[in-house]
């Protein structure tokens, strides 16, 4: 049984094949990674041990043990397509481990991550099923495969965050992403009407994109094909499709971990990166959490907060979600304070149709986990008066007024009164306005300073030919 201990980033070359490592693992294989006795925080080691034999951009498989934001050392297996990383086993659930990362194909035929003392952390569940080796296809594909070239298990099943060329992704299935700092992630889910993307946080769920076939037609399956997102009926007959508007072909769609944003990418040349010809979202504002709760995001992209118990040591405080309220299920007294001019990007959320501002926001008022509330007056493409509650005040963003959409946050009862106190609605109008106010301040004063200067210059050049 071959065995390689490796530490840092480098590529076992398990056969010469033009200088790259080879494209297959065969049963009774084995790879370790040793590990640093003591946690280093930001260390990655990786040992790249497959190719796929192509032109650069290359799909390469590697053994990772990485640092993690708990401390520990993660243990997986990944895929890479150049520089990017396309597929993890452990995106779902980490297999934490220390001193050594391990990879065994087994003589019966099952993939594992192992660590010491030979503990399994993730296996593919193949033993007994005839597999003789482990490989990569052209199309990025980490396949298990017997004798008669039979696929056993293949990382397509399994999807993360990432879609590539050629992958199919069927009805109920999803791609999910998860931001290592945070309790919220996002998910792409494919729906029989309609393809989504959710911002998830706890037991929450809110939509803030979405794309529909025309004439109610329904999905059976996506693909990603070279010039779109290709949706197909039960016929597999293509019923729509969301299009590339470059003419190279796209390599993969991706949801991205921070922003929540979906983007078809095609690798150019030119810059020798990968670039997006297509983003779900094409402004800050639309994304999800584009500020951090109880923020609003403004007309200049910027963030301002809506703070509720606003306190003394909290003025330069960036997190606008502190010192607000996080929980009115205590018998506390409330009140919905009204913000104008200001809209959520989140849909999905409860709603109650043909109803006032005033039953709007006292339905909020009734439910002490309902935290803000959104009501449309009927202006617009729609005539219904709607009233939609959050758990959730996130993805608030700055509208025209006038559009007929109201947003209503609970705040404790009062908090507008007392002398020493100043005015938290006259506040928050002021807040929402107060980051584009200083933007455009800037740039007159920068205009100004530009202009007196080469006025100076001038002056001095004349007097000096003079």
């Amino acid at each position: 049984m071959k065995q390689v201990y490796l530490y840092g980033m480098l590529c076992i070359i398990l056969s010469f094949n033009h200088g790259s490592c080879d494209s297959a693992i065969h049963v009774g294989h084995r790879v370790s990674l040793a590990i640093p006795l003591e946690f280093i925080s930001g260390f990655i080691g990786r040992a790249f041990l497959m190719d796929a034999n192509l032109m650069e951009p290359n799909f390469r498989v590697a053994l990772s043990a990485e640092a993690t934001v708990k401390g520990k050392y993660s243990c997986s297996l990944e895929v890479f397509l150049g520089d990017v990383k396309v597929w993890n086993s452990g995106h779902y659930s980490q297999f934490y481990t220390s001193d050594v990362c391990v990879l065994e194909l087994t003589e019966d035929g099952d993939l594992q991550l192992k660590g010491p003392k030979d503990r399994v952390g993730w296996r593919t569940g193949t033993a007994g099923q005839g597999v003789e080796r482990l490989q990569i296809l052209k199309t990025g594909n980490l396949v298990l495969v017997d004798v008669l070239n039979q696929i056993k298990w293949q990382s397509f099943n399994f999807p993360t965050d990432v879609m590539l060329w050629g992958q199919r992704l069927d009805v109920a299935t999803r791609l999910t992403s998860f931001p290592r700092n945070s309790t919220s992630f996002y998910t792409f889910e494919i729906q029989h009407n309609k393809i989504v993307l959710y911002l998830n946080s706890g037991k929450l769920k809110y939509s803030y994109w979405e794309f529909k076939p025309s004439k109610n037609r329904n999905i059976t399956f996506v693909e990603l094909g070279s010039k779109g997102l290709e949706l197909f009926n039960d016929k597999h007959k293509k019923i729509a499709q969301i299009a590339s508007w470059r003419i190279q072909p796209l390599r993969f769609l991706a949801l991205g971990n921070k922003t929540g944003n979906l983007g078809l990418y095609f690798y150019s040349p030119i810059s020798g990166k990968f670039e997006a010809s297509f983003q779900a979202l094409n402004s800050t504002c639309d994304l999800p959490l584009a500020c951090k709760p109880y923020g609003i995001c403004t007309f200049s992209n910027a963030c301002s907060c809506i703070r509720l118990l606003k306190k003394e040591n909290d003025k330069n405080s960036a997190d606008c979600n502190e010192g607000n309220p996080k929980n009115f299920c205590g018998g506390v007294q409330v009140e919905m304070l009204e913000l104008n001019g200001v809209s959520s990007v989140l849909r999905d959320a409860t709603k109650t149709v043909n109803v006032s501002k005033a039953t709007c926001a006292s339905l909020c008022l009734s439910d002490c986990k309902c935290l803000a509330a959104l009501y449309s007056s009927g202006k617009g493409s729609t005539n219904l008066q709607e009233c939609f509650l959050y758990r959730l005040v996130a993805g608030v963003k700055q509208v025209d007024r006038g559009s007929g959409l109201s947003y209503m946050v609970k705040v404790p009862k009062g908090i507008r009164d007392g002398h020493n106190k100043p005015s938290v609605k006259k506040w928050v109008l002021i807040v929402v306005g107060v980051v584009d106010g200083l933007v455009i301040i800037l740039v007159v004063g920068g205009l100004a300073y530009y202009l007196i200067q080469k006025r100076r210059k001038s002056l001095s050049g004349t007097d000096n030919n003079t």
